[in-house]
């Protein structure tokens, strides 16, 4: 009997997940299986891929061929690698950190909030910001600048000659 080691696509319209799995090749993707031997995932950061090695390994030994797509993941996983003597048995599979649980989470956002100053809103209005940024820094006055600068362009105009025109 021809084997394949192929994907069977679970989950819903958008969210597809797969089983890694061994059937015949006559049968139709999602039809009736001779053994599931992974799990994989594309729709987490990073994919979740999850392989029976020696499983796998036999069903490589025994002749099953894989569809590319499952031959990217073993290859991952460094199953294929394995099966055909190659370096780099130790694949590239990337695991995701541990998640925190929710309790844990909650406790430090409880603990957090309880270091935040305990006056006024959290949030202020904008009119009311712009009071507090107002009596925080008062406003620079800017008029000696003009007239520095006032002063700077009459002495410029007083210094230049003006040419006498002749009368015709």
């Amino acid at each position: 009997m021809a084997t394949k080691i192929r994907l069977m696509r679970m989950g819903k319209i958008r969210t597809p997940y797969y089983r890694i799995v061994v059937t015949d090749s006559r049968k139709a993707r999602n039809g009736l299986s001779i053994e599931e031997i992974g799990r994989y995932s594309p729709g987490q950061e990073p994919s979740y891929i999850e392989v029976n090695s020696e499983r796998a390994l036999y069903w490589l030994g025994v002749g099953a061929l894989p569809t590319s797509a499952v031959e990217a993941i073993l290859k991952v996983t460094g199953d294929w690698q394995k099966h055909k003597g190659l370096p780099g048995t130790e694949g590239t599979l990337r695991v995701a950190a541990p998640r925190v649980h929710k309790s844990v989470a909650y406790e430090a956002a409880v603990h957090s909030a309880m270091n935040e100053p305990k006056e006024g809103a959290t949030t202020m209005k904008k009119k009311a910001q712009d009071k507090l940024a107002a009596k925080s820094a008062p406003a620079v006055e800017e008029a000696p600048v003009v007239e520095t600068v006032v002063e700077a362009v009459v002495e410029a105009v007083v210094e230049t000659p003006t040419e006498e025109v002749a009368p015709e």
